[in-house]
């Protein structure tokens, strides 16, 4: 299944010189770039570098905190909240090249001492228990069938009275997922939780669960935007087709789809350890 899930990501291989190439063709020196220039491409999940800087407002960081980031991708949201925060992040995640990636990314940002992303499995840390001030995960369990082992994770590797906050794609009332999707191209590698399925989880793994943020409305709404500036201007210079392909716009068609059909939601728990 690991591979499976791996396979869906990692594209062709060498994508930080991919992206390289499409900012430099964009006129964007890699000598003179900010997390905002990479957003189109790093901050991969729904809502993008707004949801991220939503989450970090509520894991209580700062600059000696030491935040892990599980599923971490190309590491837009650890340097996005390296940034405004100071804090160190480790990132996690099984796709090898999504990590290499976001390593060099990092350093064309000046922020490699601040940032590092490492391949390994969410649901078995390579970290001692007690370790981070806080922990986020954002649009990772959806192909995790074995949450329980993913949140204990989170729980034994995250600070007594530590902040974790998850922002995840749900399963909605409205039916089954439309495929292809942005984490899947069928459902063999899709496991989506039910608002109530996360919330027990949650619980179970030790968390104290402080608040819940529905925002599929604001969701749909981006998407529709998302839609109509690729209709009005074309693709940005570097997106998310270098690695999901030229499927993509169909994965965002069923997106839109999907959120507005009920089928799926975005909701993000955060919880207190």
């Amino acid at each position: 299944m690991n591979a499976d899930v791996e396979g869906h990501y990692k594209g062709e291989g060498n994508l930080a010189d991919k992206i390289a190439a499409g900012l430099e063709e964009a006129g964007k020196s890699l000598d003179d770039l900010t997390t905002t220039d990479l957003a189109a491409i790093d901050e991969f999940h729904i809502r993008g570098r707004k949801a991220t800087l939503e989450l970090g407002a509520q894991l209580n960081l700062g600059m000696n905190s030491r935040l892990l980031d599980l599923g971490s991708g190309l590491g837009g949201p650890a340097r996005t909240l390296a940034e405004t925060y100071g804090c160190d992040v480790e990132g996690i995640d099984l796709t090898a090249e999504f990590c290499k990636a976001a390593n060099v990314m990092s350093s064309w940002l000046g922020l490699t001492g601040k940032v590092n992303c490492q391949q390994g499995d969410a649901t078995d840390l390579p970290f001692p228990d007690n370790h981070f001030d806080a922990v986020m995960t954002i649009h990772v369990a959806m192909n995790i069938p074995a949450k329980d082992k993913l949140y204990a994770e989170a729980r034994r590797a995250l600070k007594p009275g530590g902040r974790f906050a998850a922002y995840d794609v749900i399963q909605g009332d409205g039916g089954e997922v439309h495929f292809p999707v942005p984490w899947a191209r069928e459902p063999a590698i899709s496991h989506l939780a039910s608002d109530g399925d996360m919330q027990s989880l949650l619980t179970e793994a030790g968390f104290r669960i402080l608040d819940i943020q529905d925002s599929s409305e604001e969701s749909l709404n981006w998407f529709e935007e998302r839609m109509k500036q690729l209709t009005d201007s074309g693709p940005p210079p570097v997106s998310f087709n270098a690695f999901l392909g030229s499927d993509y716009p169909v994965m965002v068609r069923n997106q839109v789809r999907n959120l507005a059909e009920g089928r799926i939601r975005t909701i993000a728990y955060v919880c207190e350890g």
